[in-house]
């Protein structure tokens, strides 16, 4: 299958400009509010795309995991995902083993294959038994850049040495040797707890009752490791709105939107608190 992307110098006027996107949320349709931003204009996309288990969740329903409707709405927006990603922007798409390799596909299709960079996994705790496979623990990040010219910064997300090796290592520095004493490069297996309720007498801050909603931590590390201060974020699959609250935290514009009305209630929320 070939498939080309949207041509990004189809001259257009859009309704929506960088200037415009500080902290913007919109309760929309992603498709349609993608082809209202102009193009080469976001720095990072990151999204939690559905999964395509075909379950009814509380707050949305997913796609049935069939390649027809699978391609039939993700085509259309990974074009303009595409689009209106910066030549030196990179995209960062969240989903499990039901679909990654048909969105693989997609990604190497439209973003080419040569910006493939790597597929990330997060590990995440999970409860439950199962007699017929082994238990799944894992999440799958595609990251691809637009161009070779992509920006990213490892070492601002450098995982910290334990105390006692933080210790020998920095002896080690410190007799001449090269080694870097913040910490160790991150690899592409990341383990964050996932947000839950928790039990009765510890409930985790983050949890906001919003099935699937992703770990602040998850998130600030593509932030900080694929843009800069200033940089404009985009999320089209906005959810419980994790990342709009991260981009506020770490001074960086956002732009993102959800077709369920209570995701983008629950995001300003978050925005209007994070600003008290």
């Amino acid at each position: 299958m070939n498939i080309e992307s949207t041509n990004d110098k189809i001259p257009t006027t859009p309704a929506i400009t960088y200037s415009e996107c500080y902290q913007q949320c919109f309760c929309s349709d992603n498709l349609e509010l993608m082809k209202t931003i102009e193009s080469n204009t976001v720095d990072l996309i990151y999204c939690d795309i559905l999964y395509g288990t075909g379950r009814k969740f509380a707050d949305y329903q997913d796609l049935k995991p069939i390649r027809s409707e699978i391609e039939n709405h993700y085509i259309p927006r990974i074009k303009e995902m595409h689009r209106i990603l910066k030549p030196t922007g990179s995209i960062y798409l969240q989903m499990d083993y039901r679909i990654s390799h048909w969105i693989r596909c997609l990604m190497d299709d439209i973003f080419n294959y040569k910006n493939y960079i790597q597929s990330i996994y997060w590990k995440y705790n999970a409860g439950g038994k199962y007699n017929d496979k082994f238990k799944t623990v894992t999440d799958e990040i595609l990251f691809y850049s637009k161009t070779e010219n992509k920006c990213f910064y490892p070492e601002r997300v450098m995982i910290p040495h334990h105390p006692d090796t933080y210790r020998r290592i920095k002896g080690y520095a410190n007799a001449g040797i090269t080694i870097n004493i913040n910490g160790k490069q991150r690899e592409n297996l990341w383990d964050f707890n996932a947000v839950k309720k928790g039990n009765y007498t510890k409930i985790n801050p983050e949890y906001l009752n919003y099935a699937t909603q992703k770990p602040k931590a998850l998130i600030e590390t593509i932030i900080k490791a694929s843009s800069n201060e200033g940089d404009l974020v985009a999320d089209f699959y906005l959810g419980s709105g994790t990342t709009a609250e991260v981009c506020k935290d770490l001074n960086r514009n956002f732009i993102g939107c959800d077709i369920n009305p209570r995701a983008v209630e629950i995001t300003l929320k978050r925005l209007n608190d994070a600003r008290s």
